[in-house]
């Protein structure tokens, strides 16, 4: 019969975290915090059987692995549009301040400033007066083009 003593458990627990440098999912970091806590587990009540400590190792692996994950995709979710300008402002509905005249861009109004801006200059194949609503559904440069809300 296999015996298993506490500071086996803990070099395994401290073998399997080592190996998590070369791996990128964070698992066997969490197997060997299982097998280091079987270890403390084990000094503290050495009569455990080792049907008790390959369940405890199972079941604390087990869910420090799906609290990990469940609180590693919470954490990681950009909830924020950094990086993707144009993703923010498509769709965006805005006031035309002052209408496009001639060769001169229209200027539009934000409720909330977009990407630090409140007014953007836009483009419109359509006719459209101060006052009109108008969607964002490009954007060339620093110039939106819109169309009639």
């Amino acid at each position: 019969m296999v015996k298993m003593l506490y500071w086996h458990w803990l070099v395994l627990g401290m073998a399997l975290s080592a190996i998590e440098i070369f791996l990128p999912t964070f698992t066997a970091l969490w197997f060997g915090a299982g097998a280091i806590l079987v270890g403390v587990l084990l000094l503290l009540i050495p009569s455990l059987s080792l049907a008790w400590q390959i369940g405890i190792w199972s079941v604390a692996s087990a869910v420090a692995t799906w609290a990990w994950f469940r609180f590693y995709r919470r954490v990681t979710l950009d909830h924020t549009k950094a990086g993707l300008g144009r993703e923010t402002l498509l769709g965006e509905t805005a006031l035309v301040v002052r209408a496009p005249a001639g060769d001169k861009r229209g200027m539009l109004r934000f409720a909330t400033p977009k990407l630090g801006a409140e007014e953007w200059q836009f483009f419109c194949a359509e006719p459209v007066e101060a006052g009109d609503r108008v969607v964002v559904e490009d954007v060339s440069g620093n110039t939106l083009i819109v169309t009639r809300h």
